[in-house]
C-alpha cells in the first residue's frame, strides 16, 4: 500500500507555521492537532512527534511571537537620553501591536496555556518585560508617597498604559457621545500619551 503521508521536509516548523494560520483563519479555539496534521496532509499522528498535545503547539506559537516582539523592541534606535529611549521602547511596543495584531493578541488577549507545564514560554514572555523592567531600573524617577525604587510597579505602570491604547487603537472607532468617534491616529496619541508618562516619571526639579 502507497504511503500517503507527504510530510514537510521540517514537520516541526511546518506545523507551527499552519497552526498559526489556522488561528488567523478561524480563532485559536479551533486549533487542533488534527487539524493542523489535516492541512499539512500528515497522519493524524505526525505532529505529536514534536507536540505533546494542543496546548504544546499553542505555547510554542505564543513563545515565538514574545521572541518576535523582544527582538522588535531590541531594535529600536539607540538613544542616549533614557526618557527619550523609554519613548522610543514605547513607539516600537506600539507598532508590533498596530503591526502585528494577530501575534499581540495571542501574547496578551489570549489565555496562555498552563505556565507551569510551558517554562519556555513563560522565560520569553519573561524576557520581553525585562527589556522594560530593566530600562527603568536604570533612570532617575519620581518616587511614589516617598516610598523605595519599584522598577517592577513603574514597568507594570508604563506597560498597562501601552497595552491600553494599543487596544483602543486597534478598534475602528472610539465611542465618542455619538457612539461614532473616529479612530484616533496613532502617532499623536503616541507622542501625548508618552508625554504624559514622562510627566509622571520624571523626578520634580
Amino acid at each position: 500500500m502507497a504511503n500517503t503521508d507527504k510530510r514537510p521536509p521540517d514537520l516541526k516548523e511546518a506545523c507551527v507555521r499552519e497552526a498559526l494560520v489556522i488561528i488567523a483563519d478561524e480563532g485559536v479555539e479551533k486549533l487542533s492537532l488534527r487539524e493542523v496534521s489535516r492541512r499539512l496532509g500528515v497522519s493524524h499522528q505526525a505532529p505529536y512527534k514534536h507536540f505533546e498535545s494542543r496546548d504544546h503547539i499553542l505555547a510554542e506559537v505564543i513563545a515565538r511571537a514574545y521572541e518576535d516582539f523582544a527582538r522588535h523592541l531590541e531594535a529600536r534606535p539607540a538613544v542616549a537620553d533614557p526618557f527619550d529611549d523609554l519613548e522610543a521602547m514605547g513607539r516600537a511596543y506600539m507598532d508590533y501591536a498596530l503591526g502585528h495584531p494577530l501575534q499581540y493578541r495571542l501574547m496578551f488577549g489570549t489565555p496562555l496555556p498552563d505556565p507551569g507545564r510551558h517554562p519556555a514560554m513563560m522565560e520569553k514572555a519573561q524576557y520581553a518585560f525585562d527589556l522594560l523592567r530593566d530600562r527603568i531600573a536604570t533612570m532617575a524617577l519620581r518616587p511614589v508617597n516617598a516610598g523605595p525604587a519599584d522598577p517592577t510597579g513603574d514597568a507594570l505602570f508604563v506597560w498597562s498604559c501601552l497595552h491600553g491604547l494599543a487596544g483602543i487603537l486597534q478598534v475602528k472607532k472610539l465611542s465618542g457621545p455619538a457612539g461614532d468617534g473616529p479612530r484616533p491616529e496613532a502617532a499623536p496619541i503616541m507622542r501625548h500619551v508618552m508625554g504624559r508618562l514622562g510627566l509622571a516619571l520624571r523626578p520634580v526639579t
